[in-house]
């Protein structure tokens, strides 16, 4: 009875943690075997593809598959980093989708995607505890003359007391990626619905939007980077989507869903490009916001800039900028290299007396990793 009982508990651990056999990671599609992780955090792949001339995976680095005598082939990458990992599937030269494994839309196009577990963490795993939900909406664009939709996370019970208001958090993804990375890749609905859980974030509506939008007779110019090249404000994210979201998301989140409606209940933040956009769109609408939040991108400053001057004077009295903003988060990975200079920029601000947040990653680089560390973060200092 003991060996059985012990047998049983080497099974479960090796299959809920992966420290003794193979895994199938979260991102494999229904019942699909392969790919594998192994317990050094190897992926194995096995495609069935018994036409093809050679089969590659590339996983920033190209592994050449294998092929045996029933037109399977395998094969199998060097251990790779824990967190979210875009992929291509090579057949005779053409990049498809693996079809074991879930697609993301993240590169400027629908790429294959796979989970490496990172042992010990579980912020973002799916726990028994009371859940949120994400639902998409759509609603017109004055602005774009155009149907637009965004996701939008409602808390655990939302749908309970419908007498009580929400203070709203707006998420924005990076370049190449659209509304739907936050929840895909990021994960955002699960880190919310645990912090929650743990009393660590206040219950919160989080809304996600698309922030390539173009005006009727624009090819393009609304999707890219506004003002002058190498300033802050050419870093400020796609300038029509600024107008999109003062304009018509915000009104319509407002008028849709129970919020608290004033700048004091209401959050902005944004991954890379989105940091960017956040930060140039809450300095240039300070009414509208008073949080915010900058994960890898949102300021290019040094120690021998003149801030006073950078977004139309917003950082020139540090005591005004204090009062004004309850909470500036800057976050990045130690692995993303000098760029974009976030520890400088938080350096550089408190010395002039702006109070700012400065969040490390640990050996993560320019990856979602970082950013649903940034999150996780981020949340617990919102709406206090």
């Amino acid at each position: 009875m003991k060996k059985c009982f012990l047998a049983g508990m080497l099974l479960f651990i090796a299959v809920n943690f992966g420290y003794a056999q193979n895994i199938r990671p979260s991102s494999n599609i229904g019942n699909n075997e392969y790919p594998q992780i192994t317990p050094d955090l190897r992926v194995i792949f096995r495609i069935n593809a018994p036409y093809a001339q050679s089969v590659v995976i590339n996983f920033g680095k190209a592994y050449n598959l294998k092929r045996d005598e029933k037109g399977v082939w395998t094969g199998t990458t060097e251990p790779q980093d824990p967190g979210f990992h875009y992929y291509s599937l090579i057949i005779d030269s053409i990049a498809v989708a693996d079809p074991a494994s879930d697609s993301f839309f993240g590169t400027g196009k629908m790429s294959s995607g796979i989970e490496i577990p990172e042992k010990g963490v579980d912020y973002y795993t799916v726990k028994d505890v009371p859940h949120g939900d994400v639902s998409a909406k759509w609603y017109f664009s004055k602005t774009t003359n155009a149907w637009r939709k965004f996701y939008v996370y409602r808390p655990p019970g939302y749908d309970k007391d419908i007498n009580k208001k929400y203070p709203v958090l707006y998420l924005q993804h990076g370049g190449g990626e659209d509304e739907t990375g936050w929840v895909k890749q990021g994960k955002a609905d699960i880190i919310l619905d645990n912090l929650i859980a743990e009393k660590k974030a206040v219950p919160m509506l989080i809304v996600m939007e698309n922030s390539n939008a173009v005006k009727p007779g624009e090819t393009g110019r609304g999707m890219m980077m506004g003002g002058a090249p190498g300033s802050n404000e050419w870093m400020s994210g796609p300038s029509t989507f600024k107008e999109v979201l003062i304009n018509d998301l915000i009104p319509f989140v407002d008028k849709t869903y129970r919020t608290i409606s004033d700048r004091e209940h209401r959050a902005m933040a944004g991954l890379s490009m989105g940091g960017f956009l956040t930060v140039n769109t809450v300095f240039e609408h300070p009414e509208t916001f008073a949080y915010i939040g900058a994960f890898s991108g949102g300021m290019r400053v040094s120690s021998t800039d003149d801030i006073n001057t950078f977004y139309q004077g917003t950082l020139k009295d540090p005591n005004v900028f204090n009062k004004k903003f309850k909470v500036f988060f800057q976050s990045i990975g130690t692995d993303e290299g000098p760029w974009p200079r976030v520890k400088q920029n938080h350096e550089v601000l408190l010395k002039k007396g702006i109070n700012n947040v400065y969040f490390e990653s640990p050996g993560t680089a320019h990856e979602w990793l970082t950013w649903r560390r940034s999150l996780n973060a981020f949340a617990p200092l919102l709406f206090r």
